[in-house]
C-alpha cells in the first residue's frame, strides 16, 4: 500500500496511528493545533500541518482538516477517538470531498451516534435492551412523559443526551423533584457538548459489569468478534482500567454476548472497527448500550489478547481490502490489562494536572509489555487536552501472572512533576476483589481505601533513585 493517510487527532492515538501507516508502507499526515505544537506525533509523521491557533476549535473544525487533506494530498483520514471521531458531518464531508474516512460510513455513525435510533434498530434485530424513552419532546409534555416512565419503572432512572458519547451527557437520577430539576440542566450540557439538546431515559441497571465486544467487519458483510473486554472501573462514567478477557465467570454467557454483538452490528450495517456495550446485572441478564463507531482507547488490550493489528486492518478494509482471517482463526491467549496513566489527582476527585511540566519520566518495559504514549521528560502538559499521558498494557499467559506484572510495571515507572494515577493504580492492583475479579461499575465507590496512599514519599523515593543513578553512571562510565 503506497499510500497517503492524514490523522486527524493528537496524543497517543496519533502516534499509534501514525506507526501502524507506515507499517503499511503508507505516508503519515500530522495535524496539529498552536497549543499543540510540542507534541511528539508531529515529529513522528512525515508531514505535519498547522490547524490553527488552538485551543481544541481547529481539532474539531471539519473545514480546516478536510482542507489539510486536500494540501497534503492525502487520499484518507483516520480520526482516532475523540474529536471528530464519531461526527457523521465529518464523515460525510470526506465521503462529499472523495476523502476515505477509515471507519464506518456517515449514516451509521448518525443512527449509532443517536442513541434513539440506536435502541430501535436493536430492539427490532431482537438485541436485548435496558427499558428506556424516545427523545423527550421539549416543554411541559416531556416532563410529562418523564415524570410517567420513572414512576412506572421506579427509579433511580438515568438520564442520558440523545447524542452523547464518551461517559458525558449523563446523570443518575434519584427522584421525581431531582428528575424535574435536572431536564433543563442536561439539555443545556448536550446543546454545549454535541449542538443537540436532546434527552431520554433509561432504566438504571444498579451495580453492573460494563462488558464490550470488539468487533470487525468488510464490505461484503463478513463481521467477526475478537472477544469481550471488562470496563467496569470507572471515574465519573469514563473508564480508567480495562480488561481483555472479561472476568466474568460464566463462559457460556460471555460466548452469547460477543454472539449477540456480532447480530447488533450486522443490524446496523456495520463497516469496519467498532464496539458494542453491554452491562450485565447480578443475576447475569445482559442488555445493549451502545456502538462506538470508532477505535476505542482500550483496544490495546484486544490487540495483546488476540495478535490481531485492529489498526491495521481498519485501514486495509478502508480501502477495500477483505477480512484475511474468519472467526476460528481468532484464538484468545492468555490476559491483559490496560491502565490509563493520566495526569490527575485522584484524591481531588480525579483533577487534571495540566500546567505542570513531566520533569522526570523515565518508563518500565519488558516480557508482554506495552506502552502507548507521547510524554517526553521536558514535556509541559497543556491545560486544554485529554489528561491522558500513556496506556500501559501488560499481557500474561494466567491473570496472576497480568497481574504480577502489572505491579512491577507501575513500580518500574518514575513519572515527576504532576500527580498520576500509579499510585493509585497500585492500590487496585493489590486489592483482593480485583484480583478475584469481584468488581463492577460501583467499586471505586464502595472502595475508599484505595485513595489511601503516601504519593509525595513514593514519588521523592523515585527521585531521589534516579539522582543516584545519574551520579553512578557520571562516576563510572562503563556503568549500563
Amino acid at each position: 500500500m503506497k499510500k497517503k493517510i492524514l490523522v486527524a487527532n493528537r496524543g497517543e492515538i496519533a502516534i499509534r496511528l501514525i506507526r501502524a501507516i507506515h507499517e503499511l508502507g503508507c505516508t503519515a499526515v500530522a495535524v496539529y493545533e498552536k497549543t499543540d505544537d510540542k507534541s511528539r506525533h508531529i515529529r513522528l509523521a512525515d508531514e505535519a500541518i498547522l490547524l490553527g491557533d488552538g485551543p481544541r476549535v481547529d481539532y474539531l473544525n471539519i473545514a480546516k482538516v478536510i482542507a489539510a487533506a486536500k494540501k497534503s494530498g492525502a487520499e484518507a483520514i483516520h480520526p482516532g477517538y475523540g474529536f471528530l471521531a464519531e461526527n457523521p458531518d465529518f464523515a460525510k464531508a470526506c465521503e462529499d470531498a472523495g476523502i476515505i474516512f477509515i471507519g464506518p460510513s456517515s449514516k451509521v455513525i448518525a443512527d449509532l451516534g443517536n442513541k434513539v435510533v440506536a435502541r430501535s434498530i436493536m430492539a427490532e434485530a431482537g438485541i436485548p435492551m435496558v427499558p428506556g424513552t424516545e427523545d423527550l419532546p421539549p416543554g411541559n409534555e416531556g416532563f410529562k412523559r418523564a415524570k410517567k416512565f420513572g414512576r412506572e419503572y421506579g427509579y433511580p432512572v438515568m438520564l442520558k443526551a440523545t447524542c452523547g458519547g464518551g461517559g458525558r451527557g449523563i446523570r443518575c437520577i434519584d427522584d421525581e423533584v431531582q428528575l424535574v430539576e435536572e431536564i433543563p440542566a442536561a439539555r443545556a450540557e448536550a446543546l454545549a457538548a454535541f449542538n443537540d439538546d436532546s434527552v431520554y431515559l433509561e432504566k438504571v441497571v444498579l451495580k453492573p459489569k460494563h462488558v464490550e465486544v470488539q468487533v470487525i467487519a468488510d464490505k461484503t458483510g463478513k463481521t467477526l468478534h475478537l472477544g469481550t473486554r471488562d470496563c467496569s472501573i470507572q471515574r465519573r462514567n469514563q473508564k480508567l482500567i480495562e480488561i481483555a478477557p472479561s472476568r466474568v465467570a460464566n463462559p457460556e454467557l460471555l460466548e452469547e454476548i460477543c454472539q449477540t454483538a456480532v447480530r447488533a452490528a450486522k443490524a446496523a450495517n456495520y463497516f469496519n472497527a467498532g464496539t458494542v456495550e453491554f452491562l450485565i446485572d447480578h443475576d447475569f441478564n445482559y442488555y445493549f448500550m451502545e456502538i462506538n463507531t470508532r477505535i476505542q482507547v482500550e483496544h490495546t488490550v484486544t490487540e495483546m489478547i488476540t495478535g490481531i493489528d485492529i489498526v491495521r486492518n481498519q485501514i486495509k478494509l478502508a480501502f477495500g481490502y477483505e477480512l484475511s482471517f474468519g472467526q476460528s482463526d481468532v484464538q484468545i491467549r492468555g490476559h491483559a490489562i490496560e491502565m490509563r496513566i493520566n495526569a490527575e489527582d485522584p484524591k481531588n476527585n480525579f483533577m487534571p494536572e495540566g500546567g505542570k511540566q513531566v520533569r522526570v519520566y523515565r518508563s518500565t518495559g519488558g516480557f508482554g509489555v506495552r506502552l502507548d504514549g507521547f510524554v517526553y521528560q521536558g514535556y509541559d502538559i497543556p491545560e486544554v487536552y485529554d489528561s491522558l499521558l500513556v496506556k500501559l498494557t501488560v499481557h500474561g499467559f494466567t491473570w496472576d501472572e497480568t497481574v504480577e506484572r502489572v505491579k512491577r510495571c507501575l513500580k518500574d515507572f518514575a513519572i515527576v512533576g504532576p500527580k498520576t494515577t500509579i499510585p493509585f493504580y497500585l492500590n487496585i492492583a493489590d486489592d483482593p476483589d480485583f484480583i478475584s475479579g469481584d468488581f463492577n461499575t460501583s467499586y471505586l465507590d464502595t472502595h475508599p481505601h484505595l485513595f489511601h496512599y503516601d504519593e509525595e514519599i513514593g514519588e521523592a523515593g523515585k527521585l531521589a533513585r534516579l539522582i543516584a543513578e545519574i551520579h553512578h553512571c557520571g562516576e563510572n562510565p562503563f556503568a549500563s
